[in-house]
């Protein structure tokens, strides 16, 4: 009981000290003198569609598997709707592993780091949201051809069963 009890004080300890950070880099943005941050719609577009590609790059793609392997494992999803990745271990190891295997909580570390970077180096970050937004643009128009072909295919194996 007592090491389950030390797990979860670790992994408290572990969003709380991601918390912490996240909430003393928002202050020192927020403090920077000289730079007034405009974030205008077009760039929270950008910002909206880089930070979902980016968050499922860092939670499902093969490329960052290393980068999660220590504090993830990937699994067949018991629905049988393929992999899933889920977090592994205890304590510090499965807080972060709870955040690099969830694109939302992932996401949310992203959006601040582009942001931040909208203000500080507006240039290279730029060219990151292009690059990015573009990709999860089409990621979407991609699920949506998909589920569009999916349904005209069922609809039309229902009509001729009929």
């Amino acid at each position: 009981m007592s090491v389950n009890l030390d797990e979860n004080k670790e992994r408290r300890a572990t969003y709380i000290t991601l918390i912490s950070l996240f909430t003393s880099a928002l202050a020192v943005f927020s403090l920077t003198k000289g730079k007034k941050f405009n974030l205008r719609p077009f760039d929270l577009a950008l910002l909206g569609l880089s930070t979902f590609r980016l968050g499922h790059l860092v939670a499902f793609d093969k490329v960052t598997e290393p980068i999660r392997k220590p504090f993830t494992e990937t699994k067949d999803d018991p629905k049988g709707a393929g992999k899933i990745v889920v977090s592994k271990g205890s304590g510090a190891r499965k807080a972060l592993g709870e955040l690099l295997s969830c694109p939302i909580c992932a996401g949310t570390w992203i959006a601040a780091g582009l942001v931040y970077g909208l203000h500080i180096i507006p240039g290279p970050t730029r060219v990151v949201l292009a690059i990015m937004s573009s990709v999860g643009l089409a990621e979407w128009l991609n699920s949506a051809s998909e589920a569009m072909k999916w349904t005209g295919q069922a609809r039309r194996q229902e009509a001729a069963s009929h």
